[in-house]
């Protein structure tokens, strides 16, 4: 029996990396009884049958996961935004953040493209991108010129995820941190404004300290798993103002005395921040329930 790390996933085929020997795995049958399925970033133990390929029977317990892309054990979750081609949201980089805060994860930003956006539009992301570090994100705004080694490279040990949509540049920053890897990139679609899916599967590539992951783009964000009352902790900013509002369980909508509200007055907390909160919270209380 030896223990590795499932570096790919493919076709119910598990690459697995034992101390730099890699073995092509199969999941025992007991996990689909169990309805488990190993994913990329786990620790296995596996049951060796050749010199290249044997059977996972056990998975080491998960200290955190992504559902969509399916990963576990994420050390750097970073969430990927483009300045242009698609264009830079702040609502859909809030969702991207409101995910990975539900999945126990305090991701970075970088947004790339800076080169192709005008002066206008960097300064637009550049003041924008201020306010996220003044809540406790650390963020990049990133062009061809930017040396793409040195950012990664300053990241904890561990594996490290690249998230976002489709098409904002993510196999392309790969293929500058590691040029061997040749990941294929995309056009933009322009009646879309969107990517085409380049990468269709998650995959682990070696960096200096751990691993690097290419993730396949979102084409949707889904929140079936996050209830209502749990989307104000997903806000860090206004997760930490909530603590001084009058009533415990205040929603920041429509109790008197919220200091969430006080502060969005202020200007203390964005606007655009407070009414992306007030967005999603009306959309997950609409929710149809689910039997």
């Amino acid at each position: 029996m030896k223990t590795g790390q499932i570096i790919k996933s493919l076709s119910g085929v598990y690459r697995v990396d034992v101390e730099g020997e890699m073995f092509d795995a199969k999941a025992r049958g007991l996990f689909r009884k169990k309805q488990i399925t190993p994913i990329v970033g786990d620790i296995v133990d596996i049951d060796i049958e050749t010199h290249a390929s044997g059977y996972i029977q056990h998975i080491h317990e998960r200290k955190n996961e992504l559902k969509r892309p399916p990963v576990s054990n994420i050390d750097v979750l970073v969430i990927v935004m483009s300045a242009v081609e698609p264009d830079f949201s702040t609502q859909l980089l809030d969702r991207f953040l409101v995910i990975a805060h539900s999945y126990d994860l305090y991701p970075r930003i970088i947004i790339t493209k800076k080169d192709l956006a005008t002066m206008a539009q960097q300064e637009k992301i550049t003041s924008t991108l201020a306010l996220y570090r003044k809540i406790g994100y650390e963020t990049q705004f990133v062009g061809k010129q930017d040396n793409i080694q040195t950012i990664f490279n300053a990241w904890e040990a561990g594996i490290a995820v690249l998230s976002g949509q489709s098409g904002v540049g993510k196999s392309t920053l790969l293929n500058s941190y590691r040029p061997d890897l040749a990941l294929e990139t995309n056009t933009i679609s322009q009646s879309l404004n969107r990517g085409r899916h380049t990468t269709r599967h998650v995959e682990l590539f070696p960096r200096h300290n751990g691993y690097i992951a290419d993730t396949p783009g979102f084409s949707a964000l889904d929140f079936n798993h996050i209830d209502k009352q749990d989307v104000r902790d997903y806000f860090m900013d206004i997760k930490q103002a909530g603590t001084h509002c009058k009533f415990r369980d205040c929603s920041h909508t429509n109790e008197p005395k919220c200091h969430v509200k006080t502060l969005v007055d202020l200007g203390d907390i964005a606007e655009f921040r407070y009414q992306h909160y007030v967005q999603l919270l009306t959309e997950i209380s609409n929710r149809k329930v689910r039997y």
